[in-house]
């Protein structure tokens, strides 16, 4: 088992949240994460890079002129790489970039990338995180309190709360929908900041005794 150390809004330890490493795949699989971080990054990918190639090109076949006797470097068709509107030597084609992966290896991915956080220790788990209004600087607080001084992903149950709108203009946070987290986004940042009872939904969710309808097509 796991001890995650749950902390109170002044970002003292009040408690510990205990997580069986076997939910989360048991230990840190590395290749399943870089698989799922690569396929994850790859199909963001749009693929719409073009670009002309001699093929593309409507100039004549035709040799420009004669092969020896002017004194000018030996020409082709006009239509080649190194003439000005020529076709490009290497060129752009559209393309997909797209990779898929067993539904299983995914879901797995997404809580193996939560136990790697929680072995490193970069999960931090607040009691109670709620606001009465929008506040940027109670959050900054917050995360001064707890130690947080690089990137940070906040999974909160609703991105439209007023905890999700104090987070939004802090500068290398970033805020996402519990049910949506994937190992993308986890392993792209530095901390997870997340509540005790949506820690816990999640932990649900892995042992399956919840099964929430998520649109989450990529990482799932």
């Amino acid at each position: 088992m796991i001890e995650i150390p749950v902390h109170d809004i002044q970002g003292k330890q009040i408690d510990t949240l205990q997580v069986d490493e076997a939910l989360l795949g048991g230990e840190v699989r590395h290749a399943l994460l870089k698989q799922a971080y690569v396929r994850f990054h790859a199909n963001r990918r749009q693929g719409t890079a073009s670009t002309r190639s001699r093929a593309d090109t409507s100039y004549s076949t035709r040799k420009m002129y004669k092969q020896k006797g002017t004194g000018s470097a030996r020409r082709g068709t006009a239509g080649t790489n190194i003439m000005y509107h020529g076709g490009h030597t290497f060129a752009k084609s559209v393309r997909s970039f797209r990779q898929d992966m067993p539904k299983k290896m995914r879901r797995l991915a997404n809580r193996n990338a939560l136990l790697a956080k929680a072995v490193d220790g970069e999960i931090k788990i607040v009691d109670s995180l709620s606001f009465e209004k929008p506040s940027t600087k109670v959050f900054s607080q917050l995360l001064s309190a707890l130690n947080i001084n690089r990137t940070c992903l906040v999974a909160l149950s609703s991105t439209t709360s007023t905890e999700a709108k104090s987070a939004r203009n802090v500068e290398h946070v970033s805020v996402t929908n519990a049910e949506l987290l994937n190992a993308f986004d986890v392993l792209n940042h530095r901390f997870l900041l997340i509540d005790k009872a949506t820690m816990q939904s999640v932990i649900d969710k892995a042992q399956g005794k919840v099964n929430p309808v998520s649109t989450n097509v990529e990482g799932e």
